[in-house]
C-alpha cells in the first residue's frame, strides 16, 4: 500500500511481510521536476565557468591582475595555491603541460571537482541525495598532501612544482 504524507512529502509503503513503513523519497515526474534539481548545481556550474573564463580572458601573468599571495610577498614561500591562477589561464588556454608546471596540485583539484560535480548532477537528476562525508582518514590524508607539496616546492630539490 502507497501513502504520501503531505507534511514531509516522503512516500511511505506498507505490505504484509516489509512490517513499519519505510520512507522513500518522492519522485518528481516530468521535466519540472528535473529542472527543478538541477537549479543548485546549474548555479554552482555557472560560478565556477564564469571564473574561470574571466581568468582565461584576464592573463594573470601581466601583474596588476590579481594581488598577489601574501605568504609569498611577506616570506618568500610558495603556498599550496601559488601558480593555480597561472594554471587555470594555461588550461583555459589548452595548454595542459603549462598548467601542470604552474601548479600540479590545482590541476588535479580542478579534475576532482569535475568529477564530483558531474556525480552530483547525475544523482540530482534521478532524484537521488548527494552525501559526502569525509571521515578523519580523508581529511588527514588531504592535509598531509598539502603539506607536503608545500614543504617539497619550497626545498631546493623541488624546483620543479615552484610555479
Amino acid at each position: 500500500m502507497r501513502q504520501v504524507n503531505a507534511e514531509t512529502r516522503r512516500v511511505t509503503h506498507r505490505g504484509p511481510e516489509t512490517g513499519p513503513a519505510v520512507g522513500l523519497p518522492e519522485r518528481t515526474v516530468g521535466r519540472g521536476g528535473v529542472l527543478r534539481r538541477l537549479v543548485v548545481p546549474g548555479g554552482v556550474l555557472a560560478a565556477v565557468v564564469g571564473a574561470f573564463a574571466y581568468v582565461g580572458a584576464v592573463d594573470p601573468n601581466e601583474p596588476g591582475h590579481y594581488p598577489v599571495c601574501p605568504l609569498l610577498r611577506y616570506t618568500g614561500l610558495y603556498c599550496p595555491g601559488c601558480g593555480g591562477l597561472r594554471g587555470a589561464h594555461a588550461l583555459m588556454h589548452g595548454d595542459l603541460a603549462t598548467a601542470l608546471t604552474n601548479n600540479a596540485l590545482a590541476v588535479v583539484g580542478y579534475l576532482v571537482f569535475a568529477v564530483v560535480w558531474s556525480v552530483w548532477a547525475v544523482r540530482s537528476v534521478r532524484g537521488r541525495p548527494v552525501r559526502i562525508e569525509p571521515g578523519p582518514v580523508h581529511l588527514w590524508t588531504v592535509g598531509v598532501l598539502l603539506l607536503a607539496f608545500t614543504v617539497v616546492r619550497n626545498l631546493p630539490f623541488g624546483g620543479w612544482l615552484r610555479p
